[in-house]
C-alpha cells in the first residue's frame, strides 16, 4: 500500500511539473527592427524603447501569441534586416515606397505621418513654396534612407540635401550653419523644436504619407497574420487609443 501510495505522489508531481513547464514554456518571439531615435513613435524611456510603433508591435505580438523584440538600428538598415531573416519585422514610422517594395511587403497603414519643415527663426525659408522658388538653392538635412531623404534628393537633388544618421544629427546641422532647414516628421520636428531655442516649424506640410510595417517578400503567412490582428486592434480602437497616448487631439 504504502509503495503504491508513493507512486501515485510520483506520478502526481511529474505531472504537476509538467504542467508547470508547459505554463512557463517560452513564446515564439516576434523581432522587430527599429531606429529608436524617433519620438513619438519610437524612442527610450529609462532605457526601455517606448513609443506608438512599439506600443502597436506589443498589441500585435500578444494576438499571435508571441513575445515582442525590439532592436534598435540605424534607420537604413532596417529593410534589409528584414529582406535577410535578421528581424521579422520592421516598424519606424516607415513609408511605404516603390523602391522599399522591391525589397519587403507591407502591411495595412496604421498612422499617418507628415513631413514638416524646421528652420531657424528668422530664416528666409517662410514656406514649402520658397524651396521650390526660382534660383532657390537651399541645403537641406534629412536622416538618410527615411522617405524625407527619398522626396528631397528627387525634388532638389542630391547636390542639396544633407543626409545625417539621425534627426538629432539633421537637427545640429541646422544649428550649426550646415543647413538651412531640417526635413523630417512632423511629431519628432515638435520635439526638436521644443528642445532647441531659435528653432520654429513651418505651417505648410512637405508631404503627408502613410505609415506601415514591413515584412519579408517570402513571408506571407506573418504579413496575412499581421494585418489580420491590426485590423482587430484598429476595429476596438485599440491602435486609435496608443496615438491619442502620444499624440493628444488639439
Amino acid at each position: 500500500m504504502k509503495k503504491m501510495i508513493a507512486m501515485i505522489l510520483a506520478l502526481c508531481l511529474s505531472l504537476t511539473l509538467v504542467s508547470a513547464f508547459a505554463e512557463t514554456a517560452e513564446k515564439p518571439v516576434l523581432k522587430m527592427g527599429t531606429n529608436a531615435q524617433f519620438p513619438p513613435y519610437e524612442f527610450y524611456e529609462d532605457g526601455v524603447i517606448v513609443g506608438i510603433d512599439a506600443e502597436i508591435a506589443a498589441a500585435i505580438a500578444e494576438k499571435l501569441g508571441m513575445e515582442l523584440e525590439i532592436v534598435d538600428m540605424d534607420f537604413g538598415a532596417i529593410i534589409a534586416a528584414v529582406s535577410t531573416g535578421k528581424v521579422d519585422v520592421g516598424m519606424a514610422g516607415m513609408t511605404v515606397t516603390d523602391e522599399r517594395l522591391q525589397s519587403v511587403n507591407f502591411s495595412a497603414t496604421y498612422a499617418t505621418g507628415v513631413q514638416a519643415i524646421i528652420v531657424k527663426e528668422g530664416s528666409p525659408i517662410t514656406c514649402v513654396d520658397d524651396l521650390y522658388a526660382e534660383g532657390a538653392s537651399y541645403m537641406i538635412a534629412v536622416q538618410e534612407s527615411t522617405t524625407g531623404d527619398i522626396y528631397c534628393t528627387d525634388d532638389f537633388g542630391a547636390e542639396n540635401v544633407g543626409k545625417y544618421k539621425s534627426g538629432a544629427d539633421a537637427v545640429m546641422a541646422l544649428l550649426t550653419g550646415k543647413a538651412d532647414c531640417v526635413i523630417i516628421d512632423n511629431e519628432p520636428a515638435k520635439a526638436f523644436v521644443a528642445a532647441n531655442e531659435g528653432l520654429m516649424l513651418l505651417e505648410t506640410a512637405y508631404a503627408v504619407e502613410d505609415y506601415a510595417i514591413a515584412v519579408a517578400l517570402e513571408n506571407t503567412e506573418l504579413l496575412e497574420k499581421i494585418d489580420a490582428a491590426l485590423a482587430e486592434l484598429i476595429a476596438d480602437g485599440t491602435v486609435a487609443a496608443i496615438v491619442e497616448k502620444y499624440i493628444p487631439a488639439e
